[in-house]
């Protein structure tokens, strides 16, 4: 991953969002990371992994494998999605629940 500091990140602002559609770019303050910048498309494909522990809770119940295995899960998350709305959950507060440690 690239590094800039941020007084660079600052004055090279076009340089540093160029940048980060090819790669994240963490930006440093006094030596330590402080903040990664990347695209749009990047940012979205992170927000939308399903962590590990939500992945191995999945893999424990559902042995499934091929197309048993995706129609599966898409009724599991139907399910999910249904139950959600109903307490009034938005996408992003799943989202939030799903990545606290």
């Amino acid at each position: 991953m690239l590094t800039m500091t941020s007084l660079a990140a600052q004055n090279q602002f076009g340089t540093l969002i160029d940048a980060s559609q090819r790669q994240p770019i963490a930006v440093t303050r006094r030596g330590r990371p402080v903040a990664v910048v990347m695209s749009y498309e990047d940012y979205k494909a992170t927000t939308q992994t399903i962590p590990l522990h939500v992945a191995a809770l999945i893999s424990e119940n559902y042995s499934l494998r091929g197309k048993d295995a995706g129609e599966a899960m898409r009724q599991h998350l139907g399910k999910m999605s249904n139950q959600a709305a109903e307490e009034g959950l938005t996408e992003d507060d799943v989202t939030r629940l799903l990545n606290e440690d």
